[in-house]
């Protein structure tokens, strides 16, 4: 939902910003950008100070008014799970109005990124040789990498923290954070956000409206000249008509058939990359039995700085070979097919479904078929009465799990907090005195070994698809004229982000949570998060639909690389640096022939001489 609101405020802006801004001060529209991030951040923490303390489902809790034995199994007991929510606080906590305040930060949050980008992508295009663009661009897209790679690892560091941490005694806790009911501290990350992006908006407000053309810093003739004329034609221009190009522009984007294909490659490739990067740590959790702090830890150091190394050879590799529009389109394609075909293989590195008793195989230990549903309830722990619908699960000496302790048959316990062992549990079938302890079972070392090698497997993907990025990129701003290049990224920003940034979390999630084995209970017994996956299916989506949408990508991508063949791109008259300053040198020194007495110009014997 965060992604959501932070698109709509990004949508409302993005058209409008990216044109109008090229007719403003750039530099101080993404600094005053940079700023109002930080106000949203801010907001989006706000609800962590204004709420009360997470409570969390479970038949062990420190809070709850059991006695020290009544989330055991008990014959002759009513059957009862937590004390009674009083009705009068359930309809306080629906007519809450906290989430507003993530509403309305997520949608500040998207108004301030909105000029970021595009005015900053054609700020660098507009002033800087056509050779070191790439270069540039690159490092601009490392930068957006390296950004979130802080933010996943300061993302770990929170969600290994309680969310209440400071108000309540954690060695009280009865949760890990391996456990899908954990919490971390999400609104510690949002306030460091919040203080670094008004830091980050500093810099900008000092920097120059426009720059002087890279490669004619040594003739400050030809800049002050340049200088005078851009900015005649810009006062003029603003006194004519600011919104007078607006369509023209418009129209002239959407008749050009390379730009309008590469929106629909980007858009159907951004489908598939949002679902893949939105719910990677919720498969690396069920999938593999990792942590949410310890899957974003993964993702941040294993696939982030491979595209930040990619993006760096990505520029550098367009600059050293003078790589040219066109060949920059076939170097995009093949090596996005290669690691397309690369990517198949991780349908092979796979782990079976957690063990739970009742919920994925029998009170035997045996994997039953889940399409025939299941029954919590056994011959071992029908007389005890337990809640079946609390999720407190608790691993046996078998390597078996179950929901809770009640139901595993266990009569008895040992210990306080996650030092708490059960005893005699009659639904537990081993030698000896059957014991369990808290939290599922370990999935073994060979799910290990397959995580192992899929993050391996992401690191070379990431490097390889991020190679093709900056190639890819610069035919998107090589593809439309000059004067609407700021609009023409702006646009592209907006049609990915309105096809894909905000419908593909909706449909995904809902396919995602059309897996779900075992849905949580909240306070007032509404359904929470969903506690448990079946792991063959989520694999299924997770892996087979990006797959499928980016198969069907390389369809328009294919026509591109036709359609470029004898197609002559705007991109492709553009001087370098130095052919620009050799031609305005010329045409100088051309009129100075015509007419105009320049002191500076050598005699003819000083000419032969310098010759």
């Amino acid at each position: 939902m965060s992604i959501l609101n932070f698109f709509l405020g990004n949508l409302l802006l993005i058209i409008f910003v990216s044109y109008f801004g090229t007719k403003l001060h750039r530099p101080i529209m993404i600094g005053v950008g940079c700023a109002i991030m930080g106000l949203g951040c801010f907001l989006i923490s706000l609800p962590h100070f204004l709420m009360d303390r997470y409570e969390y489902e479970s038949t062990v809790s420190v809070s709850s008014n059991f006695s020290s034995s009544s989330f055991l199994c008990m014959e002759n007991r009513t059957e009862t799970s937590r004390p009674t929510q009083d009705p009068s606080e359930c309809v306080k906590e629906v007519k809450s109005f906290i989430w507003v305040y993530v509403l309305v930060g997520n949608i500040i949050r998207g108004m301030g990124e909105t000029p970021i980008m595009p005015l900053g992508i054609s700020y660098i295009e507009d002033f800087s040789k056509s050779e070191n663009s790439p270069m540039y661009i690159g490092f601009i897209e490392t930068g957006t990498i390296i950004g979130p790679l802080i933010g996943l690892l300061l993302a770990s560091f929170c969600a290994n923290i309680y969310v209440d941490t400071g108000s309540v005694n954690t060695d009280d806790l009865t949760i890990t954070p391996t456990d899908t009911r954990w919490v971390g501290a999400w609104w510690f990350g949002f306030l460091i956000c919040a203080g670094v992006n008004v830091l980050t908006a500093i810099p900008f407000f000092f920097l120059p409206k426009t720059l002087p053309k890279e490669g004619l810093e040594d003739n400050p003739d030809i800049i002050k000249n340049d200088k005078e004329e851009k900015h005649r034609a810009e006062i003029k221009k603003e006194r004519q008509s600011i919104t007078k190009d607006f369509l023209p522009f418009m129209k002239s984007l959407s008749g050009n058939p390379i730009y309008m294909l590469f929106i629909l490659i980007s858009v159907l490739q951004f489908n598939a990359f949002v679902n893949m990067f939105s719910f990677m740590p919720k498969y690396l959790e069920q999938q593999y039995g990792k942590s949410t702090s310890e899957a974003i830890f993964l993702i941040g150091i294993y696939n982030l700085p491979p595209i930040c190394i990619g993006y760096i050879v990505g520029g550098l590799m367009m600059k050293k070979f003078k790589i040219t529009v066109k060949q920059a389109a076939h170097v995009a394609c093949w090596l996005s097919i290669l690691e397309y075909l690369l990517y198949f293989l991780t349908f092979l590195m796979t782990c079976d479904n957690s063990p739970v008793a009742g919920i994925t195989a029998s009170y035997e230990g045996i994997q039953q078929d889940l399409s025939v549903g299941y029954d919590v309830l056994a011959d071992c722990n029908k007389v005890c009465n337990c809640p079946t619908k609390i999720w407190d699960p608790v691993c046996g000496d078998n390597g078996l799990s179950y929901m809770s302790a009640c139901l595993a048959g266990c009569e008895a316990s040992v210990g306080t907090g996650l030092t708490m062992v059960f005893k005699n549990c009659s639904c537990i079938q081993t030698s000896g005195n059957a014991s369990a302890v808290l939290g599922l079972c370990y999935k073994g070392y060979t799910c290990s070994m397959m995580l192992q090698y899929f993050l391996i497997l992401s690191t070379i993907s990431s490097f390889i698809y991020s190679l093709a990025a900056i190639p890819g990129y610069m035919v998107l701003l090589r593809c439309i004229k000059p004067e609407e290049k700021s609009l023409g990224v702006g646009l592209h920003t907006f049609c990915t982000r309105v096809f894909a940034g905000i419908p593909a979390p909706i449909y995904f999630g809902a396919l995602v949570d059309s897996t779900c084995l075992h849905w949580g209970t909240l306070k007032c017994g509404k359904p929470g998060a969903c506690r448990i996956y079946d792991a063959t299916n989520f694999r299924h989506i997770y892996l087979g639909l990006p797959a499928g949408i980016r198969g069907a990508s390389f369809l328009p991508a294919f026509l591109t690389l036709i359609l470029l063949r004898k197609r002559h791109l705007p991109g492709e008259s553009d001087s370098t640096g130095t052919e620009l300053a050799d031609a305005k040198a010329t045409e100088h020194e051309n009129e100075c022939k015509d007419g105009c007495q320049n002191p500076k110009v050598p005699k003819a014997g000083e000419l032969k001489t310098k010759l």
